[in-house]
């Protein structure tokens, strides 16, 4: 039973606004004079049912926070805070998803917003210790041709250091459009040099998941929890190289499994998956890093495991070959140090 914070890790799924600490958003809230919905409030995380009408209530309840996100002093505070938080559960590195587009009418347009982000994740990357690289992500619920153009954004700054752009995404409910709409914008960024990093396997099962791994040819796929439904799939998309994005709490949070219990984590891993834990929006769902391989030892896996769900992040990351070497070598001295159960007692 080892300190699960002190493992070395990375995160890499982690959406913008919804790594908000939550007395960030109570106060930013009070600032603005704006009514908090009853599940910020309340002290459980946020619970839907896996259906449209669930989604709909998720959506507005991340709507409402990042409404709060209107100036650039607090959209460097997230990425900082969203840094420091991940330092203190052991993260070395950090991939933060955003779509600029939903900052920009405060800042000046999607290239201000954008900008302020990369040279907020550069400093915060000093601050913190953590390596924060940037993911920018399109939705579902915009036109594939706004896409497009984020696709052109992104490249334009893409980079392998903290503080670039590494991939581009597409989030928001898995239900909305034509996979293959997102095609060509996905194609811009890969040209451009940009990792494929789309949602998919979440709220819809395989058929779907094998839609956005032919349109969208992923580097990772956020979530793709349910390819555990399909072995055949989880099987072609382990030997395609093909990470998954896993996040527990917000699988249960979003109604897609009961419970814990549920998820396929274990298998997923029995299968050779390359899965990268990771909290996708603590804000709402109230879980943090941690807590996802605090779900994975409930579950059963024990510290040689979780050290392995660990290098998987790790190697995952778009960080250097030189970073993720010293980070898998600290994942060793942490598996190394004695288990806290097993000491001796002494008088």
């Amino acid at each position: 039973m080892r300190d699960l914070a002190t493992l070395p890790k990375a995160h890499l799924h982690l959406h913008f606004t919804g790594s908000m600490r939550l007395d960030t958003l109570i106060e930013l809230a009070s600032s603005s004079r704006t009514r908090l919905p009853s599940s910020f409030l309340d002290g459980d995380p946020l619970r839907v049912p896996a259906d449209r009408r669930g989604w709909f209530r998720f959506q507005r309840a991340y709507d409402t926070a990042r409404a709060l996100v209107r100036t650039e002093e607090v959209m460097r505070r997230i990425v900082l805070e969203a840094a420091l938080d991940d330092a203190a559960e052991g993260s070395r590195r950090l991939e933060i998803q955003v779509d600029p587009t939903s900052y920009a009418p405060f800042v000046g347009g999607i290239t201000p917003a954008l900008e302020i982000i990369l040279d907020a994740a550069k400093q915060a990357t000093t601050l913190s210790g953590v390596e924060v690289a940037v993911i920018v992500a399109a939705s579902r619920m915009r036109h594939p041709l706004d896409a497009r153009t984020l696709a052109r954004l992104a490249v334009r700054y893409a980079g392998d250091q903290p503080g670039e752009v590494i991939g581009f995404g597409l989030s928001n409910d898995e239900r909305a459009g034509q996979t293959s709409s997102w095609e060509r914008a996905f194609a811009i960024a890969r040209r451009g040099g940009l990792a494929s990093m789309p949602h998919g396997g979440e709220l819809l099962g395989p058929d779907h998941l094998r839609e956005v791994v032919s349109s969208l040819g992923p580097t990772r796929l956020g979530h793709g929890v349910r390819a555990g439904e399909d072995p055949a799939l989880l099987d072609a998309i382990v030997a395609s190289g093909i990470s998954l994005e896993v996040c527990p709490a917000s699988n249960v949070s979003l109604g897609v499994y009961r419970s814990p219990d549920n998820v396929p984590l274990r298998t997923l891993m029995s299968h050779g998956a390359q899965i990268a834990l990771s909290a996708d929006d603590p804000l709402l769902f109230q879980s943090r890093l941690v807590n996802q391989y605090e779900i994975a030892r409930a579950l059963g896996c024990d510290d040689v495991e979780l050290a392995e769900l660990a290098r998987a992040s790790i190697r995952a990351s778009l960080a250097s070959p030189t970073a993720k070497r010293a980070w898998l070598a600290e994942v060793d001295v942490w598996l190394a140090a004695p288990d806290p159960a097993t000491r001796p007692e002494t008088d």
